[in-house]
């Protein structure tokens, strides 16, 4: 199904024309539990991977604090059909017996203590996008790539997943690997993306506050100018209206491609490519929740009226089930120039 971002209250460049020339657009992804194939664009998907080409594998070093027992990838599938089965129990029959002995074996035996693995570990999928899907995703430089591959170690490196990007053009690939290596164990079981079918969506943003010129940052602190749009404000805002343009204007929630850089953990920092020097352009934001309470003006439309269910135990709107570094995003930027200049990665 498709999702509609609910138009923003009002057309914040007639009040603060000097945000008209910052304005991006920016492809809202809308990731939602599903099956996808290799030849769909997806998070946490099957990759077309050429079967001739080796699967990428981190070196480390992988560093835990061997107290939480090490889990594989299917590990955690498991533990997570158990535990959807197991809500889906309880709401037909919340007198009944909620688990299975067998799925009560099965947690106790996956749960179990284990010797923790050596060695290089397999890289996971966490995003595949075809330009045809996303027209907004264009490989650096002049390559014609048609189709991005983004993959993860599933071990802080040193706060969040050490990352790898793929650029490829799909006809190329005429046979595909169809069971790749996985990790024998993971640091993190929200490293493990579920599956997700995508929904791309364009809005408009705009820079966050702390990058706008100081005289911008203090008209959109002037509550009066917000009044002065005639629409119907949230009072709760007129302490604090600087934080109307950031909640309802500025930077979109989620997953996305494009668009400006959030901040927030840090002030904005230079993001300049260490091989030629040229600034570096946002290119994917992995979220660790589609919204939150200050960004509920973004939910779609079909969120508000059918919400999708999560988990138990799962953060609101953690629909990939992903959590980065205690509930941030990892942005990654991307030098114009060339695919093949290191990308950066930033927590924010």
């Amino acid at each position: 199904m498709s999702f509609t971002t609910p138009p923003r209250p009002f057309d914040v460049t007639a009040r603060f024309p000097q945000l008209a020339p910052l304005a991006r657009t920016a492809t809202r992804l809308h990731p939602r539990p599903g099956s996808p194939t290799s030849y769909d664009s997806s998070v946490g998907g099957p990759l077309l991977w050429p079967a001739d080409e080796p699967w990428p594998h981190c070196e480390g070093p992988h560093e835990w604090d061997r107290v939480t027992p090490p889990l594989s990838p299917e590990d955690e599938r498991q533990l997570r059909r158990n535990h959807a089965a197991v809500e889906s129990r309880r709401h037909r029959d919340p007198q009944g017996p909620w688990a299975t002995p067998e799925e009560l074996a099965a947690e106790k035996r996956l749960t179990a203590a284990r010797p923790w693995p050596e060695g290089p570990i397999a890289m996971l999928p966490v995003a595949q996008l075809y330009v045809r899907d996303v027209p907004l995703l264009s490989p650096p430089g002049a390559s014609e790539a048609d189709l991005l591959q983004v993959l993860w170690c599933p071990f802080d490196h040193p706060v969040a997943p050490t990352t790898a990007l793929f650029w490829r053009t799909a006809a190329t690939v005429t046979d595909v690997l169809d069971a790749p290596p996985e990790p024998p164990a993971m640091q993190f079981t929200t490293y493990l993306p579920e599956p997700c079918l995508l929904s791309p969506e364009q809005v408009t943003e705009y820079p966050n506050p702390m990058e706008l010129s100081e005289e911008l940052q203090e008209q959109l602190g002037d509550w009066s100018r917000w009044q002065a749009a005639g629409a119907a404000l949230d009072s709760s805002y007129e302490v604090a209206p600087d934080e109307l343009y950031l909640d309802q204007f500025s930077v979109s929630p989620g997953w996305k491609v494009g668009g400006w850089t959030s901040w927030g953990l840090t002030d904005p920092v230079p993001r300049i490519c260490s091989e030629c020097g040229t600034e570096a352009v946002p290119l994917l934001t992995i979220a660790s929740t589609e919204w939150d309470g200050g960004t509920k003006s973004w939910v779609p439309e079909e969120e508000q009226a059918n919400p999708t269910p999560t988990l138990p135990g799962q953060p609101p709107a953690n629909l990939t089930m992903i959590v980065v570094a205690s509930g941030y995003d990892l942005q990654l930027h991307v030098c114009p120039e060339s695919p093949d200049h290191p990308h950066i990665e930033l927590i924010q």
